[in-house]
């Protein structure tokens, strides 16, 4: 489908005044939308003209069509030919027909066309979701919720461990009651209380 120009040389401080009329096409194609090229060769037909590239540009049009299409084939697993009509501003479903056959001839889709019913299915859609992608999220899922299990199992504390600490911190609370009590009574004498003796 050819290569679309980076945005850096549209940024550009030499080339920026000069290339806002092609940076308009350049999006107009990066993005699908018809409407939006038709708007901007119509606004800057006179600068194409006077830069003899007119014509290049308005082959483009294909190129806006086809990456239209494209977003649509990856949006929608089933769309009418009277939606992709609707959406990318065709004349016609028998246009949108031909462009959608010629698009999925070239390769740029994935799908087919169901005449009878009026549609255009993409296959493209389906292969994403197979057993293979389900087989995968569910080994994913299944290691966070182990994950998660052991990561549970890890925090939780032993019953009643919080009793012992309680039952210790208060014997320890206790036993300083006993030994200011014995401070101020004055029942210690030095030797118990571990100094150095003649004092």
């Amino acid at each position: 489908m050819g290569e679309i120009p980076e945005r850096s040389l549209f940024r550009h401080p030499v080339l920026e005044k000069a290339l806002v009329s092609y940076f308009e096409i350049v999006k107009a194609v990066r993005t699908g939308s018809l409407s939006q090229f038709q708007t901007t060769l119509s606004k800057h037909s006179a600068q194409f003209e006077a830069d003899k590239t007119y014509t290049l540009i308005v082959r483009l049009r294909q190129n806006v069509i086809k990456t239209g299409i494209r977003r649509l084939s990856l949006s929608y697993s089933r769309i009418s030919l009277r939606d992709i009509c609707l959406k990318l501003h065709l004349d016609s479903e028998e246009d949108a027909e031909y462009i959608v056959g010629k698009a999925i001839r070239d390769g740029v889709i994935e799908g087919r066309i169901v005449h009878e019913k009026g549609w255009m299915e993409c296959t493209s859609q389906k292969d994403g979701y197979g057993p293979e992608v389900s087989e995968a999220f569910a080994r994913r899922i299944g290691f966070c919720l182990q994950l998660h299990n052991e990561s549970i199992k890890a925090m939780r504390y032993p019953l009643n461990a919080h009793r012992k600490e309680l039952a210790a911190a208060e014997g320890a609370r206790e036993r300083e009651k006993e030994l200011a009590k014995e401070i101020q009574g004055g029942e210690l004498d030095d030797d118990t209380m571990g100094g150095p003796e003649g004092f």
